[in-house]
């Protein structure tokens, strides 16, 4: 069975950093892409981050660009994503999904989906 767990998630303060983890089971994670996406109140959800299968390519959103890194460990079929420099409009859900194929950051390509972990960013 297909499963992607999130954890990692917390309330920090702006400027501070935190790094979320996705681990999976249940397939081999080598030959899945990995994407990162967050969802605000109110708001649609949105990538945020994704990183390819086998090439280890990875794509980010403009709004975290410079600030987060994605990165994976096979070995350990975990995928990071480590965010520095927390705004308070990066506040939201994080999820973490699975797609075979290519990486992409449209969320409708996406076939597996994690439960969530919540990120606050306040004073």
């Amino acid at each position: 069975q297909l499963q992607l767990v999130e954890s990692g998630g917390g309330l920090v303060q702006p400027g501070g950093s935190l790094r979320l983890s996705c681990a999976v089971s249940g397939f081999r994670m080598d030959v899945y892409a990995i994407g990162w996406f967050r969802q605000a109140p109110g708001k649609e959800r949105e990538g945020v981050s994704c990183i390819g299968s086998s090439d280890g390519s990875t794509d980010y959103a403009d709004s975290v660009k410079g600030r987060f890194t994605i990165s994976r460990d096979n070995a350990k079929n975990t995928v990071y994503l480590q965010m520095n420099s927390l705004k308070p409009e990066d506040a939201a859900v994080y999820y973490c999904a699975a797609r075979e194929g290519l990486a992409t950051m449209w969320r409708g390509m996406y076939h597996y989906w994690g439960q969530g972990t919540q990120v606050t960013v306040s004073s």
